[in-house]
C-alpha cells in the first residue's frame, strides 16, 4: 500500500509540474530569452518582433524571433496546414500580440534576423511611414532570403 501511495504522489507531482502550458486567445506565453526560434534556433528576446504560428488541428505553437523566420519556416518545412495556420506577431509599438494577416508592416526597422519588418495594429499605425499588408511583406521576405542566399553562394 505504501508503494501505491508513493506512486500516486509521484504521478500527481509529475502532472502538476510538467503539465501543458495554458493559453488564452490562441497565443502561448513567451519565455523571453529562453524560448528558441523554431527556424534559426536563436533565443527570442526582442519583445516587439516575435511571432507565433499555431496549428489549429493540433493546437501546437511554434515560436519565432522575427516574422521573416516564421514566413520562411512555413515554406521551407512545406507545412501542409500553412494556409489554415493562425499567425500572430507582436506590435512593434506596444509589444502586444496581433493577427499577422491583419497587421500593417513597415520595412525600415532593425529586427533580430534583419528582415526589417515591424508589425502594427490598426490602433498603432505610425505616422510618416510607408506601410504594407501581410502578402506584400511575405513576398518581400522571400526576395530578401533569395538575395541573401545568392550572396552566400557567391562567396
Amino acid at each position: 500500500m505504501k508503494k501505491f501511495n508513493y506512486l500516486v504522489l509521484l504521478l500527481f507531482l509529475i502532472l502538476n509540474f510538467t503539465g501543458c502550458e495554458k493559453r488564452t486567445g490562441g497565443v502561448a506565453k513567451m519565455h523571453w530569452d529562453r524560448d528558441m526560434c523554431e527556424r534559426c534556433k536563436m533565443a527570442i528576446s526582442e519583445r516587439k518582433f516575435a511571432a507565433q504560428i499555431i496549428n489549429l488541428k493540433t493546437n501546437k505553437v511554434y515560436k519565432f524571433d522575427d516574422i521573416g523566420c516564421a514566413v520562411l519556416w512555413l515554406k521551407e518545412e512545406k507545412i501542409p496546414w500553412a494556409k489554415e495556420a493562425r499567425i500572430y506577431v507582436t506590435d512593434a509599438k506596444s509589444g502586444k500580440w496581433i493577427n499577422a494577416k491583419k497587421a500593417k508592416y513597415s520595412d525600415d526597422l532593425i529586427t533580430p534576423m534583419a528582415y526589417g519588418f515591424g508589425a502594427y495594429s490598426k490602433n498603432n499605425i505610425p505616422k510618416n511611414k510607408k506601410l504594407y499588408d501581410f502578402n506584400y511583406t511575405k513576398n518581400k521576405i522571400f526576395k530578401i532570403e533569395k538575395l541573401n542566399n545568392q550572396k552566400v553562394g557567391n562567396q
